[in-house]
C-alpha cells in the first residue's frame, strides 16, 4: 500500500493542484500552472520524487509469453527436402522484470547509472502446459555452427554431427530450449536466452531531468558507450531515446517518441496511433511502423543494418534484422510474430504460417501528462539461418538459405489497479478544472497538426470531430490543447 502510495504521488499532486485551483477561485490559470510545476517538478528521477519510486522498482507485473514453432515434419525436411510444416504451440509465461535496479549511482552531471537484474519465474497458471512440454525444433548448435565454422571446415562439422548422433532438428523440453541444455556436439550449454537467471542488463546510464525535463530517462551511455559497436555506420550504431518505460512530461502525439531496445541491438522510433482507455485512463498508443525493418529499398535509413546481401537477396529483404553482429556471430535473425511485414518469400519458405496485425504489432500506451508508459506489448520472433551444403548431409536436401522461426514472445505489463485508479481520479479532476458546470460543455483534447497540417483528435467525442469554442485553453504551447465543446 505504502509503495503504491510513493508510485502514484506524482499524479496525486497534479490533483491536489487541480483542487487547490477549485477552491482558490482563479481555475484556469492556477490550475493549469500548479499540474504544469506539480508534473514537472516530481518527473525527475531523483530520491524522494514518485518518478523515482516508479522508476526504480517495476509498477506491474511484467511477464513474458513464449510461442513455439513446433516442426511437423522433421523426417522430410532433412530426407526428402520438404517445406517445414511447423504449428505454433504456446504461450509459456515467465514473470520477469520483478527486480529493482541494482548499483544505482546518481553522477555530477545529472545522469544515473544502474544494471537492470534479469530473472524469470515460470507461471503455470498462466501457461498451456508445464515447463517439461517437449518441443520439435531447429537444432541450434548444428545452425550455428554452419554458419560460424568456415566452409573449409564443414567436413570436420558433417564428423561432429554423426559422431553426437545430431540432426537438423531436436525434440527440447520448453526449459531445455529457453535457458539451456548441454549439447552433444559442441559439449557446452546452448539455449534461445541461455544464461539468464542471475544476469544483468547494462550498465545503463540515463538523464535525471534535472536541468532539462525533456531530457528525463533518455539514455546516455549503454555498457560505458555513447554509441553501438554491432554496425558498421553511425547511423545505425546511435543510441536515441529512453528504454521505453518513460518519456518526458507532456507528450506530443504530433512527434514520435525514441527508445532504445537491447533485445533488437538498435534504437527504434514509435508512432501515435490513437487513443485508448487503459482501466479508464485515456493513454496515446504508440505502434512501431512497418517502415521499421523495411528493405533498405523502401527504407533507405535501414541500409546499414543489411550484412548479409546474399541471405537477404541483395538486401531487398522486409521484416528481418541480422543481429549476428550482437550475438557473438550467431545467425540470429529478429523479426515481428509469424514474419509480420515481411518479404512473401519469408513466408513460402514455411508452411503455418499466419501473421495478424491485432496480435502480432507491438505498441505502448503511455499516459500523455506524466510520460510514464503504463502498458505495453513487446512482441519479437527470434529466428535463426541456415542453408544447403554439399557435405554437411543434414543439410544436402536443402535448397537455399532458410530464415527458420524457433519462438516468438510478448513481453507485457499489467498496471496496477490502485496506480490505474489514482490516475482515473486525476483525470476526472482535471476534467472539472477545466469543465463549465453552468453550459455543460466538457474538455477535449486536440494535438497540434505538425508542420501547418491539420489538427488531430486524440480525445474528443468519438462520435465526430469536435467544435472549437470561445474558451479553448492551451496547456503548454506547442503540446495539446484543451477546448470546450458542447455536449
Amino acid at each position: 500500500m505504502g509503495c503504491c502510495t510513493k508510485r502514484c504521488g506524482l499524479i496525486t499532486g497534479a490533483v491536489i493542484g487541480a483542487a487547490v485551483a477549485l477552491l482558490g477561485g482563479i481555475l484556469i490559470p492556477v490550475g493549469n500552472m500548479l499540474i504544469e510545476e506539480t508534473v514537472l517538478q516530481e518527473a525527475l528521477i531523483a530520491p524522494g520524487t514518485p518518478a523515482y519510486e516508479n522508476w526504480l522498482s517495476p509498477g506491474g507485473a511484467v511477464h513474458r509469453q513464449f510461442w513455439f514453432f513446433n516442426v511437423q515434419n522433421a523426417r522430410e525436411v532433412v530426407e526428402e527436402g520438404a517445406t517445414p510444416v511447423v504449428v505454433e504451440t504456446g504461450p509459456y509465461t515467465y514473470l520477469t522484470r520483478y527486480l529493482p535496479k541494482a548499483h544505482v549511482n546518481f553522477n555530477p552531471n545529472d545522469t544515473v547509472s544502474y544494471l537492470l537484474p534479469l530473472g524469470a519465474i515460470f507461471e503455470p497458471s498462466l501457461s498451456v502446459g508445464p515447463e517439461e512440454d517437449i518441443i520439435t525444433s531447429l537444432n541450434l548448435a548444428v545452425a550455428g555452427a554452419y554458419s560460424l565454422i568456415p566452409k573449409a571446415l564443414h567436413p570436420l562439422l558433417e564428423t561432429m554431427i554423426k559422431s553426437s548422433n545430431s540432426s537438423l532438428f531436436q525434440r527440447r523440453s520448453v526449459r531445455e530450449l529457453l535457458w539451456g541444455y548441454k549439447d552433444p556436439m559442441l559439449k557446452a550449454t546452448v539455449g534461445l536466452f541461455a544464461p539468464y537467471n542471475g544476469t544483468f542488463d547494462g550498465y545503463y546510464t540515463v538523464y535525471t531531468g534535472a536541468g532539462d525535463i525533456n531530457k528525463v530517462g533518455v539514455i546516455d551511455k549503454w555498457r560505458g558507450s555513447r554509441s553501438l559497436q554491432f554496425w558498421d555506420d553511425k547511423y545505425c550504431n546511435m543510441i536515441n531515446g529512453t528504454d521505453g518505460s518513460n518519456f518526458a512530461p507532456f507528450v506530443d502525439a504530433t512527434k514520435p517518441i525514441f527508445f532504445f531496445s537491447s533485445d533488437i541491438c538498435r534504437s527504434v522510433s514509435a508512432n501515435f496511433q490513437h487513443s485508448v482507455d487503459l482501466k479508464e485512463i485515456p493513454v496515446y498508443r504508440f505502434g512501431l511502423l512497418p517502415s521499421t525493418l523495411a528493405s533498405p529499398v523502401d527504407n533507405p535509413d535501414n541500409h546499414c543494418y543489411c550484412r548479409d546481401p546474399k541471405t537477404t537477396k541483395n538486401c531487398t529483404m522486409a521484416g528481418v534484422l541480422d543481429i549476428s553482429s550482437c550475438q557473438n556471430g550467431q545467425p540470429i535473425y529478429i523479426s515481428l510474430p509469424h514474419f509480420l511485414h515481411g518479404t512473401p518469400s519469408l513466408h513460402k519458405a514455411i508452411k503455418g504460417l499466419n501473421p495478424i496485425e491485432e496480435h502480432h504489432k507491438t505498441y505502448l500506451d503511455v499516459e500523455p501528462i506524466t510520460g510514464i508508459t503504463l502498458g505495453f506489448a513487446k512482441r519479437i520472433q527470434v529466428n535463426m539461418m541456415f542453408g544447403p551444403s554439399k557435405v554437411i548431409t543434414v543439410l544436402k536436401k536443402i535448397n537455399e538459405s532458410i530464415i527458420f522461426p524457433l519462438v516468438w514472445m510478448n513481453e507485457v505489463t499489467t498496471p496496477m489497479p490502485a496506480h490505474a485508479i489514482v490516475l482515473a481520479f486525476f483525470r476526472y479532476a482535471s476534467d472539472e478544472l477545466f469543465s463549465d458546470g453552468a453550459t455543460g460543455r466538457r474538455v477535449c483534447e486536440l494535438a497540434e497538426g505538425g508542420a501547418g497540417g491539420p489538427d488531430q483528435d486524440v480525445g474528443c467525442d468519438p462520435e465526430g470531430p469536435a467544435r472549437l469554442g470561445p474558451g479553448r485553453l492551451r496547456l503548454l504551447p506547442g503540446r495539446v490543447r484543451r477546448h470546450w465543446v458542447q455536449q
